[in-house]
């Protein structure tokens, strides 16, 4: 008689900005490498915070202004590397549009934290929300006025989280998550921590994400060991 196994439990932080558009390929890339492992997982996937650009005005930045100021980038490289991102956004189903300004992205997290109160689907459905009002959209998302309305299409009380983005709730909570991870050693964008050990970093490829994935939870053995 076979016995089924059980699915071998798993935690994921994915620290993140909603403004990093290797972020949004690596938590796609990674939502496909769950679904390649399937049932033989039982996931626990958490959002934690991460400013890019915590020194950004409320007013934001034009898009390729900010870059060629932070990384020295010139008009032929900003071309080059928005068809890198559009290409792999395509391979894992994101859509990149061009993005005119950079914004500040705090009350944001502080919408993702209470959202990972609300549950894990809740927080997942958001995170998604707001990549695409950003990327995809070319929506501020700094804005109150969109981020309650993102909220509310991501299927949480849209009420609510105007009265959260009214208020400075959870401001505090979100500040001591990114001290906490920065206190972690990390300083770029996606990073990906399993069960609070093993790092992967970088907007990864389906296969490697997988491949961690397996390796983490002792799934690439033979089945007959």
């Amino acid at each position: 008689m076979s016995v089924t196994a059980r699915p071998v439990p798993i935690r994921i932080d994915f620290v993140s900005d909603v403004s990093c558009p290797w972020c949004a390929v690596g938590l796609n890339a990674l939502e496909r490498a769950l679904e390649r492992v399937g049932d033989a997982l039982a996931v626990e996937l958490h959002f934690q915070p991460f400013e890019l650009n915590p020194q950004m005005p409320p007013e934001g930045q034009d898009a390729d202004e900010h870059l060629t100021e932070k990384y020295g980038s010139t008009p032929g490289q900003l071309a080059q590397n928005r068809e890198v991102l559009r290409q792999r956004g395509a391979a894992v189903g994101f859509d990149f549009n061009r993005r005119g300004r950079v914004y500040n992205t705090f009350d944001a997290h502080r919408l993702l934290h209470w959202a990972g109160i609300e549950g894990p689907e809740q927080a997942r459905a958001l995170k998604h929300a707001l990549l695409r009002a950003y990327f995809t959209d070319g929506q501020d998302v700094s804005a109150h006025e969109v981020l309650a309305r993102v909220a509310g299409q991501a299927g949480l009380d849209e009420a609510r989280a105007r009265q959260l983005l009214a208020s400075n709730e959870y401001a505090d909570e979100v500040r001591a998550q990114e001290r906490l991870y920065q206190g972690r050693g990390i300083t770029a964008v996606p990073s990906v921590i399993l069960n609070d050990q093993h790092l992967i970093q970088g907007g990864q490829p389906v296969e490697l994400f997988e491949q961690a994935l397996r390796q983490v939870a002792g799934l690439d053995r033979d089945a007959s060991d």
